[in-house]
């Protein structure tokens, strides 16, 4: 039997395993995250098309009936807009979806919050500038920590966008920028390229990829 080294009897050994399994989880965490909130958004985009496509579509009805009511009766005699169910309940899924998405990006921000909580602690027992051996292969553990940062910064960017289009996007009459809206919320312009890159180098460094 192999006799223990020095280091085994330090009690730095079990706070490093746990910190690194801890931040392995994050890892695959991230990637549930980001794989849930894009499925979220592929939703979210279906039900925004079919609102504009139903807000277009009613806006041409009403210019027809506006003519055919000035050719033929009195302004007192125009028909007042009629009740669109459907439109209502493609709203109330986008916004069903809106806090699904909500939800999401706390838990990213409750991961990054856990990542820095880590990265303390290692600083406590480590002291302040003192290097340490990476937890998986390169990566020093604020590295992580700075990662997990800015993919909480971009989709925390992107939800507030997306809360604006889903308040706007069923009252709007202009349709240039309903098209804006939808555009927007298809192509997310606060999810960097980056973001897959920043995931994918995360999943390589914690052994959840392998070369």
């Amino acid at each position: 039997m192999a006799a223990k080294s020095p280091a085994d009897g330090t009690p730095r050994r079990p706070v490093l395993s746990v910190s690194a399994r801890k931040i392995k989880d994050n890892a695959a965490d991230w990637h549930n995250l980001m794989v849930k909130w894009e499925r979220l958004n592929d939703n979210g985009f279906t039900m925004a098309n079919k609102i504009v496509n139903m807000k277009i579509s009613e806006q041409l009805q009403d210019n027809k009936l506006e003519i055919a009511c000035d050719n033929s009766a009195a302004e007192s005699e125009k028909p007042t807009p009629k009740y669109n169910q459907e439109l209502d309940n493609c709203c109330a899924e986008l916004l069903e979806t809106l806090k699904h998405m909500t939800k999401i990006q706390l838990k990213m921000e409750k991961l990054t919050s856990t990542t820095k909580a880590i990265c303390d602690l290692e600083t406590f027992h480590h002291g302040a500038g003192n290097c340490t051996a990476p937890f998986f292969h390169t990566w020093p553990t604020p590295y992580f920590y700075d990662v997990s940062l800015k993919l909480s910064e971009m989709y925390k960017k992107e939800l507030q966008l997306k809360q604006t289009i889903v308040q706007e996007i069923a009252h709007s009459a202009d349709q240039d920028l309903m098209m804006v809206y939808l555009s927007s919320w298809l192509y997310q312009p606060y999810i960097e390229n980056s973001s897959k890159l920043l995931l994918e180098a995360m999943l390589l460094e914690t052994g959840h990829r392998q070369c």
